[in-house]
This record gives structure tokens, C-alpha cells and sequence, in this order.
């Protein structure tokens, strides 16, 4: 099995070859600290989610865990796969760090840092919570566009904002017809998607006063402001033919400034037949669109999300990027940020609307379950008998409820179990994915008598399992697949918020020289 140590690594990083770093420790632990570069993959279900991150099965891949042995799991989980290139890191996080090396707290950590970047590079206008609110109650002409996905908008948003993620945002704007005094102001959660929300409008040449609101929906509770809870997002602006004209043009005149790469879908054809090369087919369109009719190669990745949080959607570094929409506009405005935190982009000249196809499910034939499926009745007669009952749902989902008795687990814990390899085990949880990795692992262990189901705090009521809430079980320094500074600031907790936009704004400062390199945010629109 190879390895390499982490000042062989650390240049390839910022090298020019393909290479995908993966952290494949828990959710909680890679959040806690991890190399700047690094993607997550859990081992918990790396057969589920490996595929789409990293397509090309020969690329080099470089695997991370604490130095407890996981790596080695997960590098043989992976050439099961067909990855044929696999190494861990020697030492793991710890062993980064022995070598001088940052681990950055955090998710979407590049995508994060960038965006404080053009912040400063760009000069991007700001406002505070307390000013927002003084121009609104003033009558001052403002609106406000909370760029974040409408879910996010739907658990919590700032009165009288309007849901338009941000790769939305200079595609159907210009289609209100707002006056050019109309001040207009993006938000989201904190930081990121505000600034480059902002930015990406002030880049297309909008006349309006633009300008990003202060740490977001946090600034905004910070400040003593109530937010709305449960608020349907409703429809985005619609776009007629005319706005899709100005659109296009838009994007010709930004694609020029900027000098963005463009392809034929002849030329793409010929790139997909390159075994050397990883590609990745983005439409950045909405789901609504997407769903209407798509190229069947593309995956569907919104503009605003693929930058916001770029490491979610591929982790091989250096790959080609292609992004496609139908006026071009999504696709250049994406491109400008992606291409300024150092991928190779390019967009696609081919209107995705006029496109009919089905989707590509990348998860097809990766999660067959090599053991025995037992419904959850038969599944109770069993653990009556003496059978052990293990829950492999998430670790908060587990403390909010669980079969009584169960024992809560993780893939890369499961060494840890005191169990005889003859003793009939059933495997449990609320996601089948890891159901899966459980199971895997077990087998992988020598463990022969298996069984499992899905279920739920119903599912396991009916089939006769008292159920039993266990609020401080696991403890929290053992639920390392759950990350609590990035969930607890959304849940009224006013210290988290302010810890957690301090942690934004510090990132900056964390970058070594190679890292920083990377970025090149593009220069400021000078027609404005």
C-alpha cells in the first residue's frame, strides 16, 4: 500500500496534474481541521460518494484520516472501486501539522476564503445590519435579495428580502426594471454569498447601487433584528425574451472583458475521449429548468452553490470544468468566480433549453448491501433472541431517538465493538447509505451473521422497539460526524454566530504564500 508524506504532498496541491486530496474522517472531525485542499469524503459512504467527486479512476488519489488507521480502510474500500492510484498521507492530520502545515476549521473553506478576497480585492460596497434596517424604515429606495438556495431562505430570511440565488441574480434582476437609484443588497447567511452576490452584479455592469450586507442573516440577529421563520420563497423574476437578449449580451460582453474560454460541442465530444483528463458537465440553470430538459452528461449544479461550496461537486484538482445554461449569462458568471479560484473553465456554446434527457444517477450499482434484508418485525423477534441491534444513523439523530438497547455506531469506529464474529448482528438506521458502509465494514471485519433494515422512530415503534431518547448519548466529543460551530450559530446561539463570522473573516490570515497563489479575483468592472 503506498504512501506519502506530507512535504511531498503539499506542492502537488498547487501543482498543474490532476489529483484529488480526500478527508475521510467523519463530517465533525474534517471540520474541526483540515488541509486547505482537502476534500471531504467520509468512509462512512465513500462507495456512495466517491463517483461523482472523482470520475477518472486512474487519477491520483491521496487519502486523509487522524493517523488511526482509517486511511488504510478506506484506500482498500477504493481500489474495490477501481481506483488504481491510491495512497494515504503519512502521519494523517496529525502528521500535517508535525510538518508545519495549517489545518483550516471549517467547510467550503476555499470557496469561503475566496470570497473574502474579492471582498478586499474588489472593494466590494457593504452595508450594516443597522444601516439596512434604518433605509428600509426610512422609505429610502432599497430591495433586498437573499442569494442563498430557497431552502436556506425558507428556514430563515430578513423581512421584506426576496429569495434569487445568486447565480439568478444578473440573469433576472435586470427583467424588474428597478430604478437606477434603487439601492439593491444581497444577503445571505453570513459573508460569502453576500460579497460575491454583490460582486457579480457590480461585474455585469448594473447601474445600481450595490452592496453586500454585513455577516447576513447573523449581522442581522446580532444586532437585535428578528428574522422570519418559515417563509415561502415564492417565484423568481421571470425572464421574457427580451431580458434573455440583454442576457446574452451580458455575457458576451463579460465572457470578452474577462476573456472566459468557450467550447463547441464538437470540441467537448473530443474531450470527453481524452482518458488523461478528468471532466466535469455542470448546468447551472435552476432545478425547474434542469428538470425541463438537459444534456445527458451534465449534473446539475446552481450557479451560486458551485462556488459557495465548490469542494461538494468535485474534488479532483485541475480537472476541466465545462458549464452550460441557455444564454450563456449563469454559465459566464460562474465561470468568472470558479476560474478565479483557480480551476480550468470553460462554457459551453449550446442553449440547454431546447434539450430533453434523463438524468445520470451516480449512486446506480454502488450501494448493494451484501447481507440479508429482514423486515423490522422479524428484525424484533430476533434481537428477543439474543441478536445485537446497531444504529447507524447520524449521532444527533440517534440521541433524538433510537430502538431501545441499540447500540449507536460508525463505519470507522466499528473496530471498537467488543462483538464475537459468530454473534448475530442487525444492523439498523435512518439512511441506507450508512446501513451500507456498516455492513461493509463488518464483512470487511469477518463478522458473518448479518442482517439489516432501514427504519425509522415509527417504523421501529410498530415493529414493537420501545424508543428512548438519550439527549447526551453519544457525548458530544464522540459525535464526530456532526460539526456543532457551524449548526449551533442557526439555532439562537449569539456566541456561535459571532464565533463562527470571526472564523470567516480570519481566513485570510491563514493562507501561506502557495495557497494564496491559487486565487486571482478578477478586476473590478471599471465601466462603473
Amino acid at each position: 500500500m503506498k504512501s506519502i508524506s506530507p512535504k511531498n504532498l503539499k506542492p502537488m496541491l498547487t501543482g498543474e496534474a490532476e489529483i484529488a486530496f480526500l478527508d475521510v474522517r467523519e463530517h465533525g472531525q474534517y471540520g474541526e481541521g483540515h488541509p486547505f485542499f482537502s476534500v471531504h469524503v467520509g468512509y462512512s459512504t465513500i462507495e456512495v460518494e466517491v463517483l461523482p467527486l472523482v470520475p477518472r479512476k486512474d487519477v491520483t488519489v491521496v487519502v486523509m484520516d487522524d493517523c488511526d488507521g482509517v486511511s488504510e480502510r478506506a484506500v482498500r474500500a477504493l481500489q474495490k472501486l477501481g481506483y488504481s492510484d491510491v495512497m494515504f498521507l503519512e502521519g494523517g492530520a496529525p502528521g500535517w501539522v508535525s510538518a508545519g502545515y495549517t489545518l483550516f476549521k471549517g467547510v467550503n473553506v476555499p470557496s469561503k476564503t475566496f470570497g473574502e478576497m474579492v471582498e478586499h480585492e474588489c472593494m466590494t460596497p457593504s452595508l450594516s445590519a443597522v444601516e439596512l434596517k434604518q433605509r428600509l424604515e426610512k422609505g429610502e429606495p432599497t430591495v433586498v435579495f437573499d442569494g442563498r438556495p430557497e431552502h436556506e431562505y425558507f428556514k430563515m430570511s430578513i423581512p421584506s428580502a426576496r429569495s434569487c440565488p445568486n447565480a439568478e441574480l444578473a440573469y433576472r434582476i435586470p427583467a424588474l426594471s428597478l430604478d437606477s437609484e434603487t439601492a439593491i443588497v444581497i444577503n445571505c447567511a453570513g459573508r460569502t454569498r453576500s460579497i460575491i452576490g454583490a460582486e457579480t452584479l457590480r461585474q455585469c455592469g448594473l447601474s445600481n447601487p450595490i452592496l453586500a450586507l454585513c455577516n447576513g442573516t447573523q449581522g442581522w440577529s446580532l444586532s437585535g433584528f428578528n428574522l422570519n421563520y418559515g417563509t415561502h420563497p415564492g417565484s423568481l423574476p421571470s425572464v421574457d425574451s427580451q431580458a434573455r437578449a440583454q442576457a446574452a449580451k451580458t455575457a458576451d460582453n463579460l465572457i470578452k472583458r474577462l476573456s472566459l474560454p468557450k467550447i463547441s460541442p464538437k470540441l467537448l465530444e473530443a474531450w470527453k475521449k481524452d482518458s488523461e483528463r478528468t471532466i466535469f458537465i455542470f448546468d447551472v440553470r435552476t432545478e425547474d429548468e434542469f428538470s425541463a430538459g438537459h444534456r445527458p452528461d451534465a449534473r446539475h449544479a446552481p450557479g451560486g452553490q458551485l462556488v459557495q461550496a465548490t469542494d461538494q461537486y468535485l474534488a479532483v484538482r485541475n480537472a476541466r470544468i465545462i458549464l452550460c445554461d441557455d444564454t450563456g449569462l449563469r454559465a459566464a458568471t460562474t465561470a468568472m468566480w470558479l476560474r478565479g479560484m483557480g480551476h480550468d473553465v470553460t462554457i459551453l456554446e449550446e442553449d440547454m433549453s431546447k434539450l430533453v434527457s434523463p438524468r445520470i444517477d451516480y449512486t446506480d450499482g454502488c450501494m448493494v448491501i451484501d447481507a440479508p434484508l429482514v423486515s423490522p418485525e422479524d428484525a424484533f423477534g430476533k434481537v428477543a433472541n439474543g441478536a445485537l441491534l446497531v444504529d447507524a444513523s447520524r449521532s444527533k439523530d440517534y440521541r433524538s431517538g433510537h430502538a431501545r438497547g441499540s447500540v449507536w455506531i460508525t463505519r470507522s469506529r466499528a473496530t471498537n465493538l467488543d462483538y464475537r464474529f459468530d454473534d448475530a448482528i442487525i444492523v439498523t438506521g435512518q439512511e441506507q447509505s450508512l446501513i451500507f458502509g456498516v455492513v461493509c465494514e463488518f464483512l470487511e471485519l469477518g463478522y458473518k451473521n448479518l442482517s439489516w433494515f432501514e427504519g425509522s422512530l415509527k417504523i421501529w415503534s410498530q415493529a414493537g422497539f420501545e424508543i428512548e431518547q438519550t439527549p447526551n448519548c453519544p457525548p458530544d466529543q464522540e459525535c464526530i460526524d456532526f460539526l456543532f460551530f457551524v449548526h449551533d450559530r442557526h439555532d439562537g446561539n449569539m456566541d456561535a454566530a459571532r464565533r463562527y463570522l470571526e472564523w470567516e473573516t480570519g481566513l485570510l490570515a491563514q493562507l501561506d504564500d502557495q495557497e494564496r497563489g491559487i486565487f486571482q479575483p478578477p478586476q473590478s468592472n471599471l465601466t462603473l
